[in-house]
């Protein structure tokens, strides 16, 4: 190229050049702002309705922070998202399990094990179903074991004065940590439990079915049977000490066992360590909870144990106290004290 042909950069032409450098520098800035300060959240149906309602409070307090997305596919499904650092929360029904605890500790996740809630698994029909009251803890082992598959199929199979009409049954999907603590409480092996039934780990599925249908009877957490209880029956437990409803009451006094349980969610370390909003989120979760966890269904715990669990939070105590196993009859009082001696 003849030099007398270059291009030559005048005053105006470099600012314009600064400009845009300038703005293309900042759109990549805000780019990376808003991607560290997102929050991804995954796991329980169960838990769903607490944390989604705890980030709309956060959002609606600090319009200008963090995107927080909530979404569910079942403990299960949420700790595999988890330990494969996808998310930075991860909703549970359940304890996290040894394996789940090795799949994270190979990909180098630490957690947070922080207790939000108790919940009274329910077992409920169809409110049209006028003959079963309660249910004892037996009877729903006969119905959902292995062996009852294409044997047990009509009520009074179950409870010979019940009448002889076909029972349809819906259930938490293999993904979900109600299937396994239903599971492994009624029968006594996780995950041990016929499969024809109608399965989701989204537990407005279940109620729907159950709703539509006068011959049903399924299981999932109590705020769903809570938000539903004018077209949906509990059904009572009775582990051989009479029929106990599920309730807030019967919960803290001990006496809905063993479907009493508690909830969780699990915090990653890297997450809280390297996202302020992480940490933000987190402790605006412990000081709402009291207050938002009772207003969609579920039980708080005592508001000094929130202290307590943000307390362990903020100390940095990873892990778990629950040695990747479920423990049935765990009342509020004895999980508090798992928690001071974390």
């Amino acid at each position: 190229m003849n030099p007398a042909n270059k291009p030559k950069l005048t005053a105006l032409s470099i600012i314009t050049l600064t400009v845009g450098a300038i703005a293309l520098l900042n759109s990549c800035t805000q780019v990376q702002s808003q991607e560290s300060q997102s929050i991804k959240i995954d796991g329980s149906s169960t838990v769903y309705p607490i944390t989604d309602a705890i980030a709309k409070a956060y959002q609606n307090t600090n319009p200008n922070k963090a995107q927080i997305t909530v979404e569910f596919s079942g403990t299960s499904g949420g700790f595999k998202k988890f330990c494969a650092g996808e998310t930075d929360i991860s909703n549970a029904s359940r304890p996290i399990r040894k394996e789940e605890m090795e799949e994270c500790d190979k990909a180098g996740i630490r957690y947070y094990e922080l207790p939000v809630a108790f919940d009274a698994l329910t077992v409920a029909v169809n409110p049209k179903n006028d003959w079963a009251k309660d249910i004892t803890v037996d009877e729903l082992k006969k119905l959902w074991e292995p062996t009852a598959q294409d044997k047990i199929k009509t009520w009074n199979q179950i409870r010979p004065n019940w009448p002889n009409r076909p029972i349809t049954l819906y259930g938490a999907g293999k993904d979900s940590g109600t299937f396994d603590y239903f599971t492994e409480a009624v029968i006594g092996t996780a995950k041990s439990s016929r499969t024809d039934y109608t399965d989701s780990e989204d537990d407005t599925v279940l109620v729907q079915g159950i709703i539509k249908d006068e011959n049903a009877l399924g299981y999932f957490g109590f705020a769903y049977y809570e938000q539903n209880q004018s077209q949906l029956k509990a059904l009572a437990i009775d582990r051989g000490k009479g029929p106990v409803q599920p309730s807030r009451e019967t919960v803290e006094k001990a006496q809905y066992n063993p479907l009493a349980r508690p909830l969780f969610i699990y915090v990653s370390y890297n997450s809280a360590q390297n996202k302020s909003e992480v940490r933000s989120f987190v402790e605006f979760y412990m000081k709402q909870a009291p207050t938002l966890v009772g207003s969609v269904g579920y039980i708080p715990l005592p508001k000094e144990g929130y202290q307590l669990i943000y307390k362990n939070f903020y100390n940095g105590k990873v892990g778990t106290v629950f040695d990747g196993q479920a423990q049935f009859d765990l009342t509020i009082a004895e999980l508090l004290k798992k928690e001071s001696k974390f």
